[in-house]
């Protein structure tokens, strides 16, 4: 359950943990500012993801200057060691959720191919966070040279079992070595809020897609009405999600990828998870 906010203006005071600590955010991952507002602090123990050996709260709080939304810290390499050797089912490919997850897919491939050049389904995309594969494989199906990068081996050992092109690691890692220009189409199908930079990925993004290269992005947005009513009734589940460390809304997420480059061009929402947000922007700079 999410513990209430502090009065605007009260300092943040992190509760002290006795487990792997998470290394603080000391200024706003987007704007640099070092002035914060408390939201909150919420239990991580329910998820299904969560070990002992992690914190059992993560706390919540507010820039100042922009507004954005952040966790109190990120978490350091041994805690994600300890994360990601667990998977929730829909993570991997299997049977029983692949196919829900393709028929999901199909519209955002379809949407890609219609706002792409001359509608056309061609070229290489790439699906960062790719879990268990349903949108980059799907992407394959409509013509285009997919491949997908995911931080879980389990995950990425069995799409190359199958044939597909994947990468175990980091997006960041990933992007040191590719070439620059050498994508059509990136997709961050909630994944953004994910990762502890979210401007560093937008960058690295803008560095791998071609001129005029399209953006996908889906992540939740905390300015729709449902996660409004999942905050009055104590259901919103993202306070509680351990892997998450950002709350974006639509204004703050469409003012860091115009300033890196980006301009909106589609927007909707998504049928992937609940008070979600689904973006396409196209490369202009």
């Amino acid at each position: 359950m999410f513990k209430g906010a502090q009065p605007s203006g009260q300092p943040f005071i992190p509760t002290v943990q006795k487990a792997i600590a998470r290394i603080p955010y000391d200024a706003c991952p987007l704007c640099n500012s070092t002035q914060f507002n408390w939201l909150g602090e919420a239990s991580i123990q329910h998820h299904p993801l969560y070990q002992p050996a992690l914190p059992p709260t993560q706390a919540w709080k507010a820039c100042v200057e922009c507004g954005h939304q952040v966790t109190s810290g990120y978490y350091d390499e041994d805690a994600l060691k300890i994360i990601f050797s667990k998977a929730n089912p829909a993570q991997v490919p299997s049977p029983d959720t692949i196919e829900s997850a393709r028929y999901i897919s199909a519209p955002i491939v379809e949407r890609i191919t219609r706002l792409g050049s001359h509608g056309i389904a061609k070229g290489k995309w790439l699906d960062v966070g790719c879990g268990n594969g349903a949108l980059f494989t799907t992407a394959v199906e409509f013509g285009y040279e997919g491949e997908g990068i995911d931080v879980r081996q389990a995950a990425v050992t069995l799409l190359e079992q199958l044939g597909y092109k994947a990468f175990c690691g980091s997006f960041e890692e990933y992007a040191a070595s590719a070439a620059s220009n050498s994508y059509d189409v990136i997709s961050m199908a909630d994944v953004l809020e994910h990762m502890p930079f979210p401007r560093k990925a937008i960058q690295q993004a803008n560095k791998l897609l071609r001129q005029n290269g399209l953006l996908f992005i889906s992540l939740p947005n905390r300015d729709t009405l449902t996660w409004k009513i999942m905050d009055q009734t104590g259901t919103n589940p993202y306070w509680g999600e351990l892997e998450h460390f950002h709350n974006f809304n639509r204004t703050i997420l469409v003012s860091l990828l115009v300033s890196e480059g980006f301009k909106l061009v589609h927007y909707d929402v998504s049928r992937r998870y609940k008070a979600c947000m689904e973006t396409v922007f196209v490369k202009e700079s």
